[in-house]
């Protein structure tokens, strides 16, 4: 049943409501005139804005959409006091309109304030922005005060001033508040630009388009980079790309992290793997002159063509994880001049698919990134939960209901698992979710519910005994019926709780970005320097201590709901018993563990076909959308008598992600070698096509 709509929806319109109110209240004080009711409301609405931006700021741009922003609003609050004097006092025409002049020239030093704010904001918008670099040759300086640059944060609080004045003026009947409170805003304001304008001198400039890309060119002659990863996408797929930086950083060469858009910089993950953004194709250029061989790509871009017209560079595409989905064996592929997949399967997809992709150009390299996901060891203990994950992919672009079993099955599949005693679920589902379809947002939420209305339910209510066996019943008919001994869903203990506290804390120093929180690029790459010898090491070791800590401090029997960057996906799996999932590369990786998994089929087609379909699922326990088959899906995990997939699993490990041996990272490290030999010869031919061409 769907879920009622969230009281906080609406949150939005009632701030709106309450802040146009407000300005009805002024207005009609003004008018009467009312100087109790003008007061009230104007000290009101100007309180009521400057908290906004703490307790609702979504609704801030909305109003600036509506050209509704914060000047015109505390224009139009500051034009009722005047209006409302011109009603309610004596004060004679002169002192009111120099206490009127004084105000617009309180409001045109905020504009020339803005203005200014804008000029700096593009001259500190570097052609190049870069992590993990020493940039000190450029003279970079930290960025302005926040206040001054933000026009929302700089009215409120520098009109503060002038509408205490106002408001003095009302009540007392005197100017001489009014002239003092403008006075000091308007003081605020013209010394705020004044302070602003020493970002335009010499000591606080930043380096023009010319002097940076040279720091930039002489940096890559320095550094000599060899391999690099190649990524440019939107918010939200920062990740597919931070999948291969362990693998990046654990090559022998020397690697570069290469971006395109400036906000991804902060996205990608920690690592010490020098990062560089290039937004403009002219400036990009500057790779064709450096020592790169060649360029990773791990997603499809529209900007991965620009990359592709650089002659001397390699390119080989590893994709962000491989699935039966049609996007896993894109035309787009042919492209590259290698496609890098994990084993067999992916080149027989690639060969059914037809498009384009010469079987000779396709590599088997494994995944390197699966080295973390430990074995299956056997079924769960008996005395403890059966720890589900269900991890479903998002709706695609294509907005196939087949795509995701969230809007179809996911809340049947919930209710399922939630409703055996012995379950703990845990809930990933995947970062994008809704982002295209907002039906899929909406199955998200509700089934959230779910899971937080259980883990209500279980902290505050003893669960009823089950019935004792009837007579001839198997235990492995019961399956899962009977619970293990109860335990407190909020038994985490206080010890664990803060041996957790601990490791956060230990792990947010280590990859805590060494700026202010609002500082802008510059100061940004000011501070991200390149990083001290041994951090990769200690970040990796802070991590996995965190994993640790992290499944020790949960309750040993409630069901969680994951989301963010922790915990990651593979230490989700080595925490499961059984995977649910769609068809998706999450099934492709959970199989590295050979566990059991289920994949939900969503598609209409009959099993068979499905089956045949998807070479993922061959080893899958298959659920239709009502999940009618969860109990006897369970009863195959703690029975391995009921297993009867577990060779087909091991079977299915070795032709998605290719043999044990040799290791992957070092079948990776094996094509990088080959690819960066054949980047060396044909730079070699170039060389020597040109020197026999500049022969007379």
């Amino acid at each position: 049943m769907p879920a009622g709509p969230s009281p906080r929806r609406g949150a939005p319109w009632i701030t709106l409501a309450a802040l146009l109110s407000l300005f009805a209240a002024q207005f009609i004080g003004a008018l009467l005139p009312n100087a109790a009711l003008l007061c009230a409301a104007g000290a009101g609405g100007l309180a009521f804005d400057l908290s906004l931006r703490h307790w609702q700021p979504g609704i801030l741009s909305v109003m600036t959409r509506l050209h509704f922003d914060e000047a015109v609003r505390q224009l139009l609050r500051d034009l009722l006091f005047v209006i409302g004097l011109a009603h309610l006092s004596g004060i004679d025409t002169v002192p009111r309109l120099v206490l009127a002049g004084t105000l617009l020239a309180a409001y045109a030093a905020h504009f020339g304030c803005r203005a200014l704010a804008v000029l700096i904001r593009r001259s500190r918008a570097l052609p190049v922005v870069t992590r993990n670099i020493d940039t000190s040759a450029l003279g970079l300086s930290p960025a302005p005060p926040r206040p001054l640059m933000r026009p929302g944060r700089r009215m409120p609080l520098f009109a503060v001033p002038g509408t205490a004045g106002l408001l003095g003026t009302v009540l007392t009947d005197s100017a001489v508040w009014g002239l003092l409170g403008a006075g000091a805003s308007l003081a605020l304001f013209a010394g705020g630009w004044a302070y602003l304008a020493t970002w335009l001198l010499p000591g606080k400039r930043p380096p023009d388009v010319e002097r940076t890309l040279a720091w930039f060119q002489d940096w890559l002659n320095a550094y000599r980079p060899d391999v690099g990863l190649y990524f440019s996408g939107g918010s939200g797929t920062a990740y597919q790309a931070n999948m291969w930086l362990s693998t990046l950083a654990a090559l022998d060469g020397r690697p570069l992290v290469v971006l395109r858009e400036r906000g991804m910089v902060q996205q990608i993950a920690a690592t010490d793997v020098p990062i560089v953004c290039v937004p403009r194709v002219a400036h990009l250029m500057l790779l064709e002159h450096s020592t790169l061989k060649m360029l990773l790509h791990p997603a499809n871009a529209p900007k991965t063509s620009q990359v592709l017209r650089i002659p001397t560079i390699k390119h080989a595409f590893t994709n962000h994880g491989e699935s039966d989905k049609l996007s896993s064996c894109n035309p787009y592929a042919k492209v590259y001049d290698e496609v890098w997949v994990a084993g067999p399967a992916a080149r027989r997809r690639y060969a059914l698919a037809d498009v384009g992709v010469d079987d000779r150009d396709v590599v088997e390299v494994g995944r390197p990134q699966l080295a973390p996901i430990q074995p299956h060891t056997g079924p769960p203990d008996p005395s403890g939960p059966v720890t589900v994950l269900y991890a479903p992919t998002w709706e695609g672009w294509t907005n196939d209901p087949g795509n995701t079993s969230v809007l179809l099955a996911g809340e049947n599949i919930v209710r399922a698992l939630l409703a055996e005693p012995r379950v703990r679920l845990l809930y990933k589902p995947h970062p994008m979710t809704g982002s295209v379809n907002p039906r899929a947002g909406e199955a998200d939420a509700r089934i959230r519910a779910l899971i937080e209305a259980a883990n209500a339910a279980a902290a505050g209510e003893r669960r009823p005994a089950r019935r004792p066996p009837a007579r001839g019943e198997a235990a492995a008919e019961r399956g899962l019926l009977a619970a293990p001994a109860p335990r407190a869903i909020s038994g985490r203990t206080g010890s664990a709780e803060a041996e957790l506290a601990r490791r956060t804390e230990e792990l947010n120093v280590l990859t805590a970005r060494a700026f202010r929180p609002r500082a802008d690029e510059m100061e940004r790459m000011l501070r991200q320097t390149a990083p001290p010898p041994g951090r990769a090491a200690a970040v990796a070791a802070a991590t996995e201590a965190w994993r640790t800590a992290f499944w020790a401090a949960q309750p040993a029997r409630a069901h969680l709901i994951l989301t963010g960057p922790r915990p990651d996906i593979y230490s989700c799996f080595n925490q499961a018993d059984l995977l649910i999932s769609d068809v998706s590369s999450v099934v492709a990786d959970f199989l590295a563990s050979t566990k059991p998994y289920a994949v939900v089929n969503t598609s209409g087609l009959p099993e068979e076909e499905f089956r045949a379909a998807n070479p993922t699922v061959r080893a899958a326990a298959i659920l239709e959308p009502d999940a009618a088959g969860v109990p006897e899906l369970l009863r195959s995990v703690t029975d391995p008598a009921r297993d009867t997939l577990a060779g087909a699993r091991r079977e299915l490990k070795a032709f998605l992600l290719g043999p044990a041996e040799p290791p992957s990272q070092v079948r990776f490290q094996q094509a990088v070698h080959a690819l960066c030999a054949a980047s060396d010869a044909r730079r070699s031919r170039r060389a020597r096509l040109n020197a026999s061409l500049a022969m007379p």
